[in-house]
């Protein structure tokens, strides 16, 4: 685990340095283990994020946007109530285990001074924020409620008196000398990466392994002295905080982690590499919850319609034998006389054939002669009527297809807002049923927003991430000398440039973010069209966000992450 309980401490003196003395603001809670706090302090606002997520807990201050719900959650409203107004006294650690608490001072609604805690449990699925009457240690609510009955030691209810998690009496590294790392290591026994992680409190499997890394041959020698120098670079606060490659896996921590032998990308805070390495990863996961049953709805769709153009193209194949229909009746016809009723095939001569060649017709043996003959003109008749209908049954499938796999698309890139637009989106096509009406009638006229990017010359871009972006973007916002990018026959996101005539390097860096947010991500060499707006048309009855363009340019690019960051706004 990369948040262990040194980089609790550090991250600890982050904030410490960012936040000690500032005033609460405004408090959110975006998504349901989430909360977002504004703190006014040394003269600017901060963002600190608390996260108490099964997979990505931890605590931050953060650059990026949250959507906040109309109506907020019952936690974020006692937090309001208790916190907002409040001054920041004080954020500490506990030991050295994953637990943050932050001291808060202010006057409640008749004037007293009251002092709360804020209280963040960093433990995996086991994570949690508690608000704490310091006062009398007593837990006015949590973000996740745990009875007695899950936990033995202790319960997190409102009510309850606040206990922290039970100790686990390690040794603390930073009292640590190198007789109390040889006793409390056994060479002989092996595994000393997990010795050290049983051995001292707050250290990680990561920081175990990258210590033996470096201890080279490790024996009695080596291994304290590289353990201590590490400990003396996170003592006297020289990180150098970084994203680690580790084949298909990154990680991060206080410094690059050279076991992992990937590529080290270095960052300027923990918060900004917070930010970093979670972007999109605990979103992901939001979606994967908020559009499940959408996702399996879609893919369920593009499933049939595949099934249906492999039935249609079989009624196509044998609508087009039509003529042999027609021909095996008027044969039967022509040898009438030579049929008898029981017969199950009949050789006659093919007059139409030079040669006369013989051909062989199949017949029913329930059937007379004359009605074996009916039967194949009235297959050739519906035939030669199906031909037309299946062609054009053909088009309308391949259609529907092409748009359900352009919303799978959208789903693999949506944020939660992006979600709600696509539910709304089938919901107006008549897809799936609207079980909100009444909250959907207020959202009809709702704008939808876009996410905005800056190119290095500061021209503004805008995509669309749904087809209700989509139409709005390319129909609605865009002005008709604007340049519109779209990946090539690829399904993927509408961009515009805000710009008659953008530099070549923005044109590439919008390209990038068509590439990027389409279903060739990752892919490389994209092919990405771009022309003017004037030139791009929705054909009349077309599905949402569908259009034909013209006079287009293509250029090729490889989608690139760190592009998209570097140019995107809030």
């Amino acid at each position: 685990m990369s948040f262990d309980g040194l980089f609790t401490r550090a991250i600890t003196e982050e904030l410490t340095h960012e936040l000690k003395g500032g005033r609460i603001n405004k408090i959110h809670q975006p998504y349901k283990n989430e909360i977002i706090i504004v703190v006014r302090a040394n003269g600017k606002n901060h963002k600190l994020l608390l996260s108490a997520h099964p997979s990505y807990a931890r605590v931050q201050l953060t650059n990026e946007t949250h959507d906040n719900p109309s109506e907020p959650p019952m936690f974020c409203m006692l937090l309001r109530k208790h916190l907002e107004g409040f001054f920041l006294e004080e954020i500490r650690q506990v030991g050295l285990d994953r637990i943050i608490i932050f001291e808060v001072k202010g006057r409640n609604e008749i004037g007293d001074t009251s002092y709360k805690q804020l209280i963040v449990e960093i433990m995996g699925r086991h994570s949690n924020i508690t608000l704490v009457d310091k006062t009398r240690n007593l837990i006015l609510d949590s973000i996740k409620h745990v009875s007695f009955a899950v936990n033995s030691h202790r319960a997190i209810l409102p009510g309850q008196e606040y206990v922290l998690p039970p100790q686990q009496d390690k040794m603390n590294p930073f009292e640590a000398s190198e007789e109390d790392i040889l006793r409390q290591i056994d060479f002989n026994s092996g595994k000393l990466d997990k010795q050290l992680v049983s051995a001292f409190a707050g250290i990680s499997p990561l920081l175990a392994k990258e210590v033996l890394f470096h201890s080279g041959l490790a024996n009695r020698t080596t291994v304290p002295k590289t353990f201590l120098h590490y400990i003396r670079l996170l003592k006297n606060h020289e990180l150098s905080p970084a994203i680690t490659s580790g084949g298909q896996k990154d990680s991060f921590y206080l410094f690059p982690l050279e076991h992992l032998q990937g590529e080290p990308k270095k960052f300027n805070s923990l918060s900004e590499m917070l930010d970093r390495f979670y972007f999109g990863k605990a979103e992901r996961d939001r979606v994967k919850q908020h559009a499940n049953d959408l996702e399996r709805f879609i893919h369920n769709e593009k499933d049939k319609n595949e099934k249906k153009i492999e039935k249609l193209l079989a009624t196509l194949k044998e609508a087009e034998n039509a003529d042999q229909h027609q021909l095996y009746g008027e044969l039967i016809t022509a040898n009438i006389y030579a049929i008898k009723k029981g017969m199950k095939t009949v050789d006659v001569s093919n007059y139409y054939d030079e040669n006369g060649a013989m051909v062989t017709i199949p017949l029913d043996s329930q059937k007379t002669p004359s009605e074996n003959a009916q039967k194949y003109f009235t297959k050739y008749q519906k035939a030669k009527n199906a031909i037309t209908i299946v062609k054009e049954q053909i088009e309308i499938t391949k259609a529907e297809h092409a748009y359900f796999e352009t919303l799978l698309q959208q789903v693999e890139t949506a944020s939660p807002k992006d979600i709600a637009e696509i539910r709304e989106e089938l919901i107006e096509g008549g897809y799936i049923r609207d079980r909100q009406k009444k909250k959907n009638k207020k959202n009809q006229n709702v704008k939808p927003i876009l996410d905005r990017y800056i190119s290095t010359d500061g021209t503004e871009i805008f995509v669309g991430k749904n087809n209700k972006q989509n139409d709005y973007l390319t129909n609605k916002l865009a002005a008709r000398d604007e340049i519109w990018l779209h990946t090539k026959d690829i399904p993927g996101s509408h961009v515009v440039i805000r710009s008659k005539e953008p530099a070549e390097a923005t044109i590439l860096e919008a390209a990038n973010l068509a590439a990027y947010y389409s279903k060739a991500r990752n892919s490389s060499s994209v092919p990405v069209d771009f022309t003017q707006v004037r030139h791009v048309k929705k054909p009349s009855g077309a599905k949402p966000g569908f259009v034909i363009y013209e006079n287009q340019q293509t250029v090729y690019v490889t989608p690139d992450e760190e592009i998209v960051l570097s140019l995107r706004q809030g």
